[in-house]
């Protein structure tokens, strides 16, 4: 069973990529949105609300786990390597890849949570990319993804000056949560958060929250000429890529199509938005963690 975890209901975006890339393949999800948004807490917080998480989803028998949220993948993606001895994915280097591939100007654009544009996870992971272009040592404490390692972007992306200007967006979560997807309030706050952004003249934007995604479109009214990446559909095809190379891992896996949506606080309000979101009934079923 792959394991899916997000603070809330935006790791929705992450299961529903997958469910359409490896459609036969049980699944398991966990929306923590009794303690949403995980961007406004402390480091130690994230990574016990991410072990947690991470605990609930094996106790329902995932044998892989992805992180589909960003904070939780900047703060505490390697924690929980180190507690876990199965598959964890994270969201922030197939974001990362997909805004490589895009760029043309070499200028990327990222919003998320505090915590995770505090992390400079993203300038963290380009500065070893450019380092690597260059042969020259990198930082040993930020992990480099095979894609940079091994065989790079392209020749001409390989030789591009990649700039990278970050935006904290703390307030589009609990928008997102609250389901104002379309309201006035909402595309005013968009604007205010993207302005900056567009001053860089950047022409990718890393939507650096899972939750961001739901709200594509209004970006991308105020973002016409820039491309919007999802982290969604790239680790999506990175977990289909791993499995078609891991196939004892694959077999592991149990194929019955089932879908299982558990969450740590159940009101009909969010039943409501799920459902309007996926586009289909699903059952969420409350759980207390602890």
């Amino acid at each position: 069973m792959i394991g899916i975890f997000d603070s809330g209901i935006g790791g929705l975006t992450v299961a529903k990529a997958i469910k359409k890339v490896l459609p036969s393949y049980d699944l398991v999800y966990f929306g923590d949105t009794a303690r949403v948004p995980y961007g406004n807490k402390s480091d130690d917080l994230i990574k016990q609300y991410a072990l947690e998480d991470a605990k609930f989803l094996i106790s329902k028998g995932a044998k892989i786990i992805i992180v589909a949220c960003n904070t939780a993948s900047s703060v505490a993606l390697d924690y929980l390597r180190s507690n876990f001895d199965i598959p964890i994915f994270g969201v922030i280097e197939p974001a990362v890849r997909g805004a490589l591939e895009a760029t043309v100007n070499g200028n990327i654009g990222v919003i998320g949570t505090r915590a995770t544009i505090n992390s400079k996870v993203f300038e963290k992971l380009l500065k070893n990319f450019d380092l690597l272009k260059q042969n020259k040592k990198i930082d040993k404490n930020v992990n480099v993804p095979a894609f940079m390692r091994k065989q790079g972007i392209s020749p001409v992306k390989d030789k591009m000056k990649i700039n990278i200007f970050s935006q904290s967006a703390p307030l589009l979560v609990p928008l997102t949560e609250e389901g104002h997807l379309n309201r006035p309030e909402t595309i005013k706050i968009i604007k205010y958060y993207i302005s900056p952004l567009k001053m860089k003249q950047i022409d990718t934007l890393i939507l650096g929250c899972t939750h961001y995604p739901l709200l594509k479109d209004l970006i991308q009214t105020k973002m016409k000429n820039t491309t919007l990446i999802d982290s969604a559909v790239y680790i999506a095809e990175d977990l289909r890529k791993y499995l078609s190379a891991n196939i004892d891992i694959d077999r592991s896996l149990s194929k019955r199509k089932c879908e299982n949506y558990y969450v740590s606080d159940l009101t009909l309000h969010t039943q409501n938005i799920v459902q309007k979101f996926l586009g289909k009934k699903i059952n969420l079923e409350y759980v207390k963690l602890n």
